[in-house]
């Protein structure tokens, strides 16, 4: 299950199709090397994205795959 404490990093780890989640929210730049650093929680602020909504989606996705 992902948290928002959790860093992309660690979530892409997980499962690689996390990155099209992330992606559809907002976050282009999972690729970056300093966004991987970040935990979901500090790249929602960012961009402007409700961290909630955002963890719910990716263990939405994580459950149906």
């Amino acid at each position: 299950m992902v948290n928002k404490d959790m860093t992309i990093a660690e979530v892409l780890q997980l499962n690689k199709g996390t990155a099209l989640v992330l992606m559809n929210a907002g976050m282009h730049c999972v690729g970056c090397p300093s966004s991987s650093g970040e935990t979901l929680e500090e790249a929602s602020m960012v961009h402007g994205i409700e961290v909630d909504v955002l963890v719910n989606e990716i263990n939405n996705f994580l459950q149906s795959v």
